[in-house]
């Protein structure tokens, strides 16, 4: 995940939250589709100084931004794109680049998103760490995927011949984002950022459990039904059976713990009573 300080970090968990709302009942095509027009704002605000600043300039208010916005995106982007916008540049960003930063992080998780709606988002992952060493011991294809004299069409069209049948529409969607050069970032910092990002997305749709006994599956498919409708994706559980916990379940997604065992009441309890 990109690293935002101040108040950017907060804003974007509010803008991932904002992300996850949308993302809700939206088919893997509409997840990359969103990814791809998130990719398209995040470009633009990547190539002009002004437009970052006139979008995170605090004496500007919310609605002369969301004009500003629909001026300029309102015929190429879709109403759940032009949202989220609206709400990013709403939020308080320590510096313009930071707005584009976000963007960036969460352009990749619609596309993480894709590929958890067709169960293969830890193998776009994986991918990605496969490209990582695919670069770094064949120096010939890193030099013709960052030549500048080279166009950014004829760079994703080598991708596309040389890993079309290997690697995930996924992986190749956002491979072909790593060959266009932004802010003069090495192709291997494109790489690392989006797996980062691909990362926190997993980490937001895997959901570690604790529990001293074994649940049942029913038990298991109303977690899992729970989790998803919260996330708006599907959760996958990793259930670990510990009886020092002595009862009750504990549960970690992403940033949040949910931490319902006997043990942490016990301890608090304790702690209540030397407060």
């Amino acid at each position: 995940m990109i690293i935002l300080g101040g108040s950017s970090r907060q804003s974007l968990a509010l803008l991932r939250n904002n992300l996850d709302e949308k993302l809700k009942n939206l088919s893997a095509a509409d997840c990359a589709t969103l990814s791809e027009e998130l990719f398209h704002i995040w470009s633009s605000l990547d190539s002009s100084t002004g437009l970052r600043r006139a979008l995170t300039d605090p004496a500007r208010d919310a609605s002369s931004k969301a004009e500003l916005i629909s001026n300029l995106f309102g015929k190429v982007l879709s109403a759940k794109t032009l949202e989220i916008f609206s709400k990013a540049v709403s939020l308080r960003w320590s510096n313009p680049a930071q707005l584009a930063d976000a963007i960036e992080q969460i352009a990749v998780e619609a596309e993480a998103a894709a590929a958890n709606l067709e169960d293969k988002l830890d193998q776009v992952l994986s991918e990605m760490f496969s490209f990582s060493k695919i670069i770094l011991e064949n120096p010939e294809l890193r030099l013709a995927l960052i030549n500048r004299a080279d166009s950014v069409v004829r760079k994703q069209e080598l991708l596309k011949s040389i890993f079309a049948q290997k690697f995930t529409p996924s992986s190749l969607r956002l491979l072909s984002k790593s060959v266009e050069g932004r802010r003069n970032r090495s192709i291997e910092k494109s790489i690392s950022a989006y797996a980062n990002a691909l990362t926190a997305r997993r980490n937001r749709v895997n959901a570690n459990i604790k529990s001293s006994i074994a649940l049942s599956d029913g038990q298991k498919k109303k977690l899992s039904d729970s989790l998803t409708a919260q996330i708006g994706q599907p959760v996958h559980l990793n259930i670990e059976i510990d009886p020092s916990i002595l009862g009750g379940i504990s549960i970690r997604f992403g940033d949040e713990i949910i931490d319902g065992t006997i043990s942490n009441r016990l301890a608090e309890a304790g702690r209540a009573l030397v407060s």
